[in-house]
Formats: structure tokens, C-alpha cells, sequence
């Protein structure tokens, strides 16, 4: 796979062959990802350039305020979001501009919080405007009440989810409580952090998207996935199977 500096370490060529689905290849044999980094605080940003893969991320694709959303969906959604989302538009456009045949649009946020909901939603809803014949795809984390940060978070979720019936194409339901459950009865960690959980996260995401990612033949692209799992347009929100679950290290 690629190392924390975008080069890519193996001998398969089946490995490279569907590389630029989700990698822009940069001089030297780097690969950089087609990721937009969005929030409403720096804080956040700061933690994954400093991260193990900071350094493969764009930098201009870093897009932050500096006045956070404070867990309130109407923050995100219609007052410092919506002063955020043209620069965030910006880097989405140019993104796309990059791309050959681009199938559509991925978005990983949490539906508990003020900017992954409030400002993912009105993201969302802006991308639509533009590009109304891309998919739109979302990895959502439903807020729990078993494992709460906030008490807002119910109002958060619904006011989310009434966006997503309207303006998504797939949505991958990511259940915090279940993940903790899994965690804790499955994994026998005892008292998990939000790391545990995303180790799971990723690798639910790493299954979902290996159909993209590789060459094959069943739901080689987000289309043919919906085709085979939305019988309705409203009715698209999947629940996600993960086997075999294993914890970090």
C-alpha cells in the first residue's frame, strides 16, 4: 500500500490499476487523495497534519473556520457554515475539474455535531446544485444516547436525516452504539476510544468501497451499487456487516 508520504510500497499491479479512483499521481510517484478535509474549527486539521498521514493530504485541501459550530446544527448549517461552504466549494471544483470521468461524491460526517451534520448537509445539498447527475454518497455516524457528547444531539440527527432522505443517493448508517457494543462484547476492549471505533469505521469503509477500488465485476462504481440496493429513492439508507471484526494492533 501507499506510506505516510503517498509512495507506493509492493509489486502488485493489481494494486495500481484502479489507483486513480481515489489518488491524483503527483511527480516522483507520489499519490495524493482526492480528499477535501472540511471543519469549522482549525484544532481538528492541525491533529491530522500531524498525524501519520498528514504529510498526504494537499495542503490547499485543508478548509477550516476558526469559530467551530459549537454542536449546533443551524451554526453549520446556515451561519458559519454557510460563510465556509464557497471555499469549501472552491477546492471541491477543482477537485472534480482533475477528474476524467467523475462518478461522484463521498462524504464521511457525523450526524451528532453541528458541523459534520449541519454544514455536511448544506455541503451536500450545494455539490446536488452543481453536479445534480453525480452520486451522492454518505458514511453517516448516527448519534447514540448510550455514548452521548451532547444533549442536542437528537435535533442534530433528525434535522440531518430529513437532508439526506432528499439529497442523498447512498448512505451507510454507522450506528456509534453499535460500534461501541462491538468493542466492548466482541473485541473485549474495556474502555474504547474514539481510535477503536474508527478502526472499525475504516475498515467497514475499506469493505464497502473495495468493489471501487478494485478491478471486478459486481458494483464496480457507485451507480451499479445503488442500482443493486435502492428500490426506491428514498429508501437508501444501508445498514453496514462487517466480518471479522479485529481491534488495533
Amino acid at each position: 500500500g501507499l506510506d505516510g508520504a503517498g509512495v507506493y510500497n509492493g509489486t502488485s499491479d493489481l494494486q495500481l490499476e484502479r489507483m486513480n479512483v481515489y489518488f491524483n499521481e503527483a511527480s516522483g510517484n507520489k499519490y495524493v487523495p482526492r480528499a477535501v478535509l472540511v471543519d469549522l474549527e482549525p484544532g481538528t486539521m492541525d491533529a491530522v497534519r500531524a498525524g501519520p498521514f498528514g504529510q498526504l493530504f494537499r495542503p490547499d485541501n485543508f478548509v477550516f473556520g476558526q469559530s467551530g459550530a459549537g454542536n449546533n446544527w443551524a451554526k453549520g448549517h446556515y451561519t458559519e457554515g454557510a460563510e465556509l461552504v464557497d471555499q469549501v466549494l472552491d477546492v471541491v471544483r477543482r477537485e472534480a475539474e482533475g477528474c476524467d470521468c467523475l462518478q461522484g461524491f463521498q462524504i464521511t460526517h457525523s450526524l451528532g455535531g453541528g458541523t459534520g451534520a449541519g454544514m455536511g448537509t448544506l455541503l451536500i445539498s450545494k455539490i446536488r446544485e452543481e453536479f445534480p447527475d453525480r452520486m451522492m454518497a454518505t458514511f453517516s455516524v448516527m448519534p447514540s444516547p448510550k455514548v452521548s457528547d451532547t444533549v442536542v444531539e437528537p435535533y442534530n440527527a433528525t434535522l440531518s436525516v430529513h437532508q439526506l432522505v432528499e439529497n442523498s443517493d447512498e448512505t451507510f448508517c454507522i450506528d456509534n452504539e453499535a460500534l461501541y457494543d462491538i468493542c466492548m462484547r466482541t473485541l473485549k476492549l474495556n474502555n474504547p476510544s474514539y481510535g477503536d471505533l474508527n478502526h472499525l469505521v475504516s475498515a467497514v469503509m475499506s469493505g464497502i468501497t473495495t468493489c471501487l477500488r478494485f478491478p471486478g465485476q459486481l458494483n464496480s462504481d457507485l451507480r451499479k451499487l445503488a442500482v443493486n440496493m435502492v428500490p426506491f429513492p428514498r429508501l437508501h439508507f444501508f445498514m453496514v456487516g462487517f466480518a471479522p471484526l479485529t481491534s488495533r494492533g
